[in-house]
């Protein structure tokens, strides 16, 4: 198993600063870590981009440290169950969440009690990718822009629903209704397991639409078994580049995105933290990889630990703020 020298007791006070880590009473030292196989939970199904994700992170770091990583999918409860048992677990390293901005949302939510706060007991461990969402149509529904799509939903009103991948009240239901605000035009949502069951409801013609982080999709887009009609970012993607953004189509001020990290739980040692941080920003940052994953649709980040804690706090005042608009309760 692979070794490494790391910070010594008199550099971990900075380590702490630089990367917002606090040191915890447990052992400061990561010498021996991993002793065991790693568990990286999932709360959505297999297929997403999630999934893709915690895949190529728990293989380039067993091909490193000679473990197993167990990449686990615990997909309800608006990603509440995979967060929760991260939450709990015991705070060693070898239990992560592969997160995003359902946390953001966990953060401000009231409508349901949650047995956990992801401000309190979780922290940061890497932003590793922040990815376009992408609004995508079955070919045969007879639109061939985000323009089309919005007189077809004016056209069809009740009769039609864009899919969510997960549950109501998700980031990508706040990208939808901020896209409704802007246009004036209604769109029903549905939720759904997660992006790959719905992605197949699209593709077998059950359901017209759906907005799905690109990463997911790209693959489909290509072999023409979807139709991509815009991107939610300011900026086109280097993976679908003919796909424009919909502010490009004409949704003037319009920009969401979505990230993808690790979380651990509260109270993880800053040394084990930055190890694992160290370790994954190394292998995102190699150019195999990092052209692997963009040519997927993410766009690599591999920022540290005080940045995933600060996009937490950020993106849950930017999501009140739209929810507040469109009189939803969280």
């Amino acid at each position: 198993m692979k070794r490494r020298e790391f910070l010594g007791a008199a550099g971990m006070a900075t380590a702490s600063s630089l990367f917002g880590i606090p040191l915890s009473g447990h052992a400061q030292s990561a010498d021996g870590f991993p002793a065991k196989n790693l568990r990286i939970l999932v709360s959505a199904s297999p297929g997403g981009s999630a999934d893709k994700l915690a895949r190529t992170i728990g293989q380039k770091l067993d091909a490193v440290w000679g473990t197993r990583t167990l990449v686990e999918n615990q997909p309800g409860g608006g990603g509440s169950i995979a967060t929760n048992t991260v939450a709990k677990a015991r705070p060693d390293g070898y239990t992560l969440l592969l997160g995003g901005d359902g946390l953001s949302i966990d953060a401000i939510q009231q409508t349901r009690p949650l047995p956990y706060d992801p401000q309190k007991d979780l922290t940061g461990v890497i932003k590793a990718v922040v990815n376009p969402l992408l609004i995508m149509v079955r070919p045969n529904l007879g639109v061939n822009n985000i323009q089309e799509y919005l007189q077809f939903l004016k056209a069809n009103e009740g009769k039609t629903s864009l899919a969510l991948s997960g549950a109501k009240n998700s980031h990508q239901h706040l990208a939808v209704e901020l896209l409704s605000q802007l246009t004036g035009v209604k769109i029903n949502v549905i939720p759904s397991l997660g992006g790959g069951p719905a992605m197949l409801d699209v593709i077998g013609g059950h359901i017209d639409a759906q907005i799905i982080t690109l990463a997911a999709a790209t693959e489909n887009v290509r072999a023409g078994k979807l139709k991509g009609l815009a991107v939610t970012t300011p900026f086109r993607s280097k993976a679908l580049p003919d796909i424009p953004t919909l502010q490009e189509a004409g949704i003037k001020g319009y920009a969401f995105q979505s990230w993808q990290g690790l979380v651990a739980p509260a109270g993880t040692p800053a040394p084990i933290i930055q190890k694992i941080y160290g370790e994954v920003a190394g292998i995102l940052q190699k150019p195999e990889n990092r052209n692997a994953l963009e040519d997927l649709g993410f766009i690599v980040t591999a920022s540290n630990p005080a940045d995933v804690n600060q996009t937490i706090a950020n993106d849950s005042k930017l999501y009140a703020e739209v929810a507040r608009k469109a009189g939803l309760k969280l």
